[in-house]
């Protein structure tokens, strides 16, 4: 399971969130909402110190990414695509199923 994020959804982060280098961001599954990989269930994140349980980690540009392994159910067999949507102006969410 890899995290893949845009230059466009990190430089929203940047901007919208204001996190800066050395800044560490953790999504999580979260009750209700929209998923087309898990019904009734979203996605959330949240500024956030990675654990021990990590089970994917990605860094760019000075910001780490994580997933850990209470969330990992949620993203079995699949990478998590963060993107940024320019009509909504956040960041969205695509799966990309491991092959």
């Amino acid at each position: 399971m890899e995290i893949k994020v845009s230059d466009q959804a990190l430089q929203w982060f940047k901007d919208d969130v204001e996190i800066s280098d050395g800044d560490t961001i953790k999504f999580q599954a979260k009750y209700g909402g929209y998923s087309p990989i898990h019904e009734g269930f979203s996605l959330a994140f949240a500024l956030n110190e990675p654990l021990e349980d990590t089970i994917t980690i990605t860094e760019k540009n000075g910001i780490t990414f994580f997933i850990d392994a209470t969330d990992a159910w949620y993203f079995e067999g699949y990478n998590l695509i963060v993107k940024y949507d320019e009509e909504l102006d956040e960041v969205a969410y695509d799966y990309e199923e491991i092959q």
